[in-house]
């Protein structure tokens, strides 16, 4: 069987099917002919399917990744109309619907998003994963090098835009109207889900500009589910250095 090798490469290679398939007709088994094309294909179709949610995955930019089983939303508080299994499910993406995640730091609101993200990715709908202080910068950038068309179509490319820390740091004046002209661009267009520990009154402070402010907020809850993660910081709770700072035996401290 190994004869036929390079011959099965050569078809391969003209049909434009993947190196993969060379492989698996090697070690392929079936009892019939019929039996025996209809596992190969099967098989060939299982490894596109995981190389292009590979794919996905490592085009998104996720700072790390994570899934559902491993978050604990018991301190969340989701809407009515919002369930974990809704997020799982991405109901809010064919509802057209944004997700605006708002509370302290280290309260989950990455970690849930990069989930909701992973899910999409394995659902083959491609995610872009951004810190907002890093896309402003690309965003400015490429308005200094006259590519703002050029990097639009490189984000235009995700149907979920994932925007973390917003609010964290001030924005200068040029970079806010550039994050709100491309969050205007694709409105109604893109999911969006924005992770941000500033409420929505505190916005102006990092926006500058009141109007500007008061339509990015309409744009973004036109159709939005708010999400609050009021607990504690989950990384300080977590940290080895509770057992440092916690009170020992009888001593518990003013």
């Amino acid at each position: 069987m190994d004869d036929y090798r390079n011959e099965i490469a050569a078809c391969c290679k003209q049909l434009r099917l993947s190196a993969n398939l060379v492989e698996n007709a090697m070690r392929q088994e079936g009892e019939t002919h019929q039996e025996y094309l209809y596992n190969l294909f099967k098989d060939e179709i299982k490894y596109r399917r995981t190389s292009r949610i590979s794919k996905y995955i490592n085009a998104a930019g996720f700072p790390y990744e994570c899934g559902f089983p491993e978050f604990d939303a018991k301190e969340v508080q989701f809407p009515s109309d919002v369930t974990m299994d809704y997020l799982k499910e991405l109901g809010f993406v064919k509802a057209g619907n944004n997700l605006v995640m708002y509370g302290g730091t280290g309260t989950g609101k990455t970690m849930l998003s990069i989930c909701i993200g992973m899910a999409a990715c394995n659902k083959c709908i491609p995610v872009s994963f951004h810190r907002v202080a890093s896309l402003i910068n690309r965003l400015s950038e490429a308005q200094e090098t006259s590519s703002l068309s050029s990097l639009y179509k490189k984000l235009n490319k995700a149907d979920i835009l994932i925007l973390d820390e917003f609010g964290y740091v001030p924005y200068n004046r040029t970079g806010a109207q550039l994050l709100f002209d491309y969050l205007s661009e694709i409105h109604e267009k893109k999911v969006v889900i924005l992770n941000t520990n500033l409420e929505f009154s505190r916005w102006v402070n990092v926006l500058y500009d009141e109007q500007m402010t008061a339509a990015l907020i309409g744009r973004l809850m036109h159709h939005c589910h708010l999400i609050l993660f009021p607990g504690e910081n989950n990384r300080l709770r977590e940290s080895s250095i509770n057992a440092l700072i916690a009170p020992k035996g009888g001593d518990h401290g003013a």
